[in-house]
């Protein structure tokens, strides 16, 4: 069952009270997962099983998605602003330092805790931020466009189109490769995070001059790229690689830019051997 946590974040406007849902499940060594923008932490189901397996494993909704509340009025919901926020829930959860895997928004923020020496190594699966401002407008449009059906659709029809895998194609193929694998339950949940998450239009908001751009070279780093990634290209990762060269840069064959369900084996794989 999730959990709630509140933990107090240094602010601009003095310390913040913050909510947060997460997962926690395993032992060994702690590894923090981060979904991307309008999902949440059952984005990770597919690959947690792997994963608890070998590490202490905290899989958290982000504040202002899935089931955490946004952040409090005046807090950003950059990279700058949020690195701090997760440095707080580790600490309150009592991990120092933890393996730090991400997808997409998630991702970015991984790379951010790197850079403050938060975490001891970094996954990033399809990582925001190395995007040219034309790849970053088509990324924004398609994720708005994924929101307004989300929206939009009465949740009678949402629940019948997951019934089939020709619907969850509809309503997902932008983010699976394979979203027949998704099951319709996991369909219908995530289309009800993304249509009710809080923190959506201050993310887009706060990235819209997001750059990536400084070195990590204390700490394995994978960077992980779907080859049927449609929302985020993969000739990105290859800008990712240049900007952290130290970096070992993964294709992740048949997979799109949410790769775990597309190949649980595979991206669980990737992860752990960041952290080895």
């Amino acid at each position: 069952m999730s959990t709630t946590v509140e933990f107090t974040v240094p602010s601009r406007r003095g310390p913040r009270t913050v909510s947060a849902v997460y997962e926690r499940a395993g032992r060994g060594e702690p590894l923090l997962l981060l979904h991307g923008i309008g999902h949440h932490w059952q984005a990770w189901e597919p690959v947690l099983s792997a994963l608890s397996a070998e590490r202490d494993v905290i899989a958290v909704d982000l504040p202002g998605f899935g089931a955490s509340p946004a952040l409090p009025e005046g807090m950003s919901y950059d990279m700058d602003a949020m690195v701090p926020v997760l440095g707080a829930l580790c600490e309150t959860l009592g991990v120092e330092r933890p393996h730090v895997a991400g997808n997409s928004l998630g991702g970015l923020f991984a790379l951010g805790m790197a850079r403050e020496k938060l975490a001891r190594s970094v996954t990033a699966l399809s990582p925001a931020g190395f995007w040219t401002q034309s790849e970053r407008r088509y990324a924004y449009a398609t994720l708005r466009g994924l929101r307004a059906v989300a929206k939009g659709m009465p949740l009678p029809l949402v629940e019948r189109l997951a019934r089939s895998g020709a619907g969850r194609s509809a309503l997902t193929s932008a983010i699976y490769a394979k979203p027949g694998r998704r099951s319709p339950e996991a369909v219908v949940a995530e289309t009800l995070a993304l249509r009710g998450a809080a923190g959506f239009e201050p993310t887009l908001r706060a990235g819209l001059t997001v750059q990536y751009r400084d070195d990590i070279t204390d700490i394995p780093v994978t960077i992980a790229w779907g080859t049927r990634d449609r929302l985020l290209l993969r000739r990105q990762g290859v800008r990712a690689k240049g900007v952290i060269p130290g970096a070992r840069l993964v294709r992740l064959p048949g997979c799109g830019h949410v790769p775990m369900s597309d190949d649980p084996a595979l991206v669980a794989r990737v992860i752990l051997n960041t952290g080895r």
